[in-house]
Parts: C-alpha cells; sequence; structure tokens
C-alpha cells in the first residue's frame, strides 16, 4: 500500500486512532540501533545487512526465519519482550522538525483504538512514546554508523551463511548477512581494543558476535511448533 504521509497535527488528527500491538504480518528482520544491541542480543541473533536503496550496512534484529515469523520470547499479551524502537515507530515518520503520519499503514486500520491526542490536544501517553521512538532513533541512525564505519576500517565485519533444516525436512538458507569477526576481534592491538571500549563500540561489536548463540534458539524453537502444530 502507498504511503499516505501528512504533517501531524492535533486538529487534524484529534480522531484517528492506531494500535499499540504488533501488525500483521509481524516483520522478521528489524533494523536496530547499537543503544538496543544488549536488549536484543539478550533474546535474538543481531546481523548486518545491506540497505537495497544505499548500498549501506544497517544493523538489525532476526526475529525469525521468514516474514511474518515470531521465534522470540512473547509477553502474556503475544508480544515480544524486545520491542524494536522501529516497531514502536510504525506508521509515523521524521520530518526535519516534525512528525509526518501514514494513514495508510494498518496501524491505524481495524482494531486501532487508542488516541493520538487528549482533549485539550496534547498528545497521549502512546503518542509520547512513539515521539520518544522517533528521537532515539534519529540519534541511533547516527550511532550506528559510526559503529559501522569503525567496523569496516578495523576489517571487523565478515559476510556470514546460515544453512539451516528442521523436522519437517524445510531447508532454509540466509543469504547477505554479515556479523563481526570474533578472530580480527581477537587480533587487533591494545590501542585499537581501548579506543572501541572508550566509544562504547566494543560492547556493541561483541553484542553482535554473541548473539550469534540465538541463532539455533530460535531453531530449536520452530521445531518445538512444527512438533506442537
Amino acid at each position: 500500500m502507498a504511503e499516505q504521509l501528512e504533517l501531524l497535527n492535533s486538529e487534524s488528527h484529534r480522531d484517528v486512532r492506531m494500535r499499540l500491538g504488533g501488525i500483521d504480518p509481524h516483520p522478521h528482520f528489524v533494523m536496530v540501533v547499537p543503544e538496543e544491541f544488549a536488549a536484543a542480543a539478550a533474546v535474538c541473533p543481531i546481523f548486518f545487512a545491506k540497505s537495497a536503496d544505499t548500498g549501506e550496512f544497517y544493523a538489525a534484529a532476526l526475529l525469525g526465519f521468514q516474514p511474518g515469523e515470531l521465534l522470540v520470547e512473547v509477553t502474556a499479551q503475544g508480544q515480544p519482550v524486545f520491542q524494536p524502537l522501529e516497531m514502536q515507530r510504525q506508521g509515523f515518520f521524521t520530518a526535519e522538525a516534525d512528525i509526518a503520519i501514514d494513514l495508510g499503514h494498518p496501524r491505524f486500520g481495524a482494531g486501532a483504538s487508542v488516541a493520538l491526542f487528549e482533549d485539550d490536544g496534547t498528545p497521549s501517553n502512546a503518542m509520547r512514546k512513539v515521539q520518544r521512538a522517533l528521537g532515539e532513533l534519529v540519534r541511533g541512525v547516527e550511532a550506528s554508523r559510526a559503529l559501522v564505519r569503525e567496523l569496516m576500517r578495523l576489517k571487523l565485519i565478515e559476510p556470514i551463511d546460515i544453512a539451516l533444516q528442521f523436522d519437517d525436512g524445510q531447508r532454509l538458507t540466509l543469504d547477505g548477512l554479515y556479523t563481526v569477526s570474533r578472530d580480527a576481534l581477537a587480533e587487533l592491538d591494545d590501542a585499537e581494543v581501548l579506543a572501541l571500549f572508550r566509544s562504547g563500540q566494543l560492547q556493541a561489536a561483541l553484542c553482535v558476535s554473541g548473539s550469534l548463540s540465538q541463532v539455533p534458539l530460535l531453531a530449536r524453537r520452530r521445531n518445538e511448533r512444527l512438533t506442537a502444530a
């Protein structure tokens, strides 16, 4: 569906309602920024991929192996315990100093019940959370670019191919993914490691490389669902 972007304001959009929960089909590969890496790595793998539009690297959390598949832990309400900022801001975009809304987004369709604004025109609590998510994303995207530049300078980013076979006989291959090389990290000299540590980028790099351990956990969860079906 084509985007229907409008600048958000309390007069024109007073009666617009949004959904708080996930929008089906749930995206399985969602952009994340460095400040989210620790929370993401606790529940799912993080990879780098190249943007189809720009060719630039970006980081993303793998929540499932196929579109619409959610394999991470969920709350009692069925929402993932880790909610990427990119998911929190669904349907909203930054437009310089303003916020734009895509009224054609499913978030504002059937089942939407949460107001964007209070009766006095001030943002609702739910809308304030969206505003915070957008602000954190703007800052986070810049931090992500800086991280990628440094990791590339140090030759720490390497491609990784993941091939999986499930109990129903299905084989899945995940292509076009990149991770942080543990071997290359171990070969850095002390000065480079210290510089990464002081910038906070070492922790981010370790989160990415360490999160690979989540891949077999997601695969096991998928097999368990196949068995239960």
